[in-house]
């Protein structure tokens, strides 16, 4: 008996050993990631390889387009658009909006099309270090990342990745990308209506077209457009003045 719980005990002090180091390295690797991408561009996010073998399994040819460029690069009215769309809030949270949420819980009570409060920030959390899926456990990687990409980041580092890796169509990443998709110009050029439109498209960039918007891009591209115009703008908005 003595034997078999010696035994039992050593195999127990081995497993939270490894359960121990198997903690200090994703914490360890994570942090290091999240500084090293403080100044290097993410080459690639899970959902571009997810969307890749997407179309290897359709039997698609592939299409992954790209085009990262700098803050300075995209133009103001891109920021403001996607802020006036996403997350109003944007500047003044610390990465999770608890009153946007509280309105989409009570909104979603009576709404057959569900509102989300993901910020800005969550949703670049989850783009570059997370495959999509609707588990718990990717939501709390979803917010740990939040909580570091706020800290090491800051809004416009934040704001820089996001606009350089959402998916804005079908195979295609990114607002330099996306305007010379649709617009034929590069980021810098795009003014108040254009951002409007790429940003209205941004919940289902592979349903709508900014290019050929129908009814509904139209006017919420429209409410996008007004709303901007209200908003605070960032620091790196109002450099480009």
């Amino acid at each position: 008996m003595a034997k078999g719980t010696s035994r039992g005990r050593l195999i127990f002090r081995k497993i939270v050993k490894v359960f121990k180091w198997a903690i200090i390295l994703f914490f360890g690797s994570s942090i290091l990631v999240t500084v090293l991408y403080r100044w290097i561009n993410p080459p690639i996010t899970p959902l571009m390889v997810k969307r890749l073998v997407e179309q290897v399994q359709d039997g698609k040819p592939l299409k992954l387009s790209k085009d990262w460029v700098s803050i300075d690069e995209i133009s103001g009215s891109m920021s403001m658009a996607v802020i006036a769309s996403e997350d109003n809030n944007f500047l003044k949270h610390h990465g999770i909006d608890i009153g946007a949420i509280r309105k989409a819980v009570e909104a979603n009570k009576t709404r057959k099309r569900k509102l989300g409060a993901s910020t800005i920030t969550q949703q670049t959390a989850k783009n570059v270090f997370l495959f999509p899926s609707r588990t718990y456990f990717r939501k709390g990687l979803e917010l740990y990342f939040t909580g570091l990409i706020e800290l090491i980041w800051g809004k416009e580092r934040i704001m820089e990745v996001y606009l350089n890796v959402i998916e804005m169509g079908d195979g295609i990443y990114g607002v330099e990308e996306a305007a010379q998709t649709y617009f034929r110009k590069p980021a810098s050029a795009l003014n108040k209506h254009e951002a409007a439109l790429i940003a209205a498209i941004l919940p289902s960039p592979r349903r709508y077209s900014a290019q050929k918007p129908g009814p509904y891009v139209r006017k919420r591209a429209a409410q996008i457009a007004n709303l901007s115009g209200k908003l605070t703008r960032p620091e790196w908005v109002e450099r480009k003045k």
